[in-house]
């Protein structure tokens, strides 16, 4: 009777065993996903070619009507982007958002045919203007900001912290 104890107990424990193991190795593939800041950011990483476009010392404004909103690459070999075509009353303006993983086009509070003001800076990207845009809104109520003004840092490249210290200062 004993030795029956004695064999489930190396039985239960070796049960045991493969079941940490297992776990030990689910947890461990997934943390690198759970942890990294968005490592991989195809091209609109801080510094990246992209963002070294946007120069903060030549912020504007202007104020349009949306009259599209979509996906667009922005430069050759980057992830997608959203963006959108502004009518500013005198011709259509090529608006950059920000990068599909960040920007969310429902979240935005920003639809096809609302009144906007729009501040950024002008950029050209493969022989054309377009408008690399860090903040967007709509009369006094609706804001969507995707730059921080000072310096022009994406808020897709800042820390949750960072994003809400950002926010707060609105």
């Amino acid at each position: 009777m004993n030795s029956n104890i004695k064999e489930i107990f190396l039985k239960q424990k070796a049960y045991l065993l493969i079941i940490m193991a297992i776990l030990l190795f689910l947890v461990w593939t997934a943390i690198p996903g759970i942890t990294s800041d968005k490592k991989d950011m195809g091209g609109w990483e801080l510094g990246s070619e992209y963002n070294k476009l946007y120069d903060p010392s030549e912020l504007e404004s202007f104020k349009g009507i949306v009259k599209k909103i979509f996906e667009i690459v922005p430069m050759k070999g980057m992830s997608p982007g959203i963006a959108m075509i502004i009518d500013d009353s005198d011709e259509d303006v090529l608006i950059h958002v920000g990068p599909v993983f960040y920007v969310k086009p429902g979240k935005m509070g920003i639809r096809k045919g609302d009144k906007v003001k729009v501040r950024g800076v002008w950029a050209e990207i493969d022989g054309k203007e377009v408008f690399m845009l860090s903040k967007v809104k709509i009369g006094d109520s609706v804001s969507y900001k995707v730059r921080r003004t000072s310096d022009g840092k994406p808020w897709w490249t800042m820390t949750a912290a960072e994003v809400q210290k950002e926010k707060s200062g609105d």
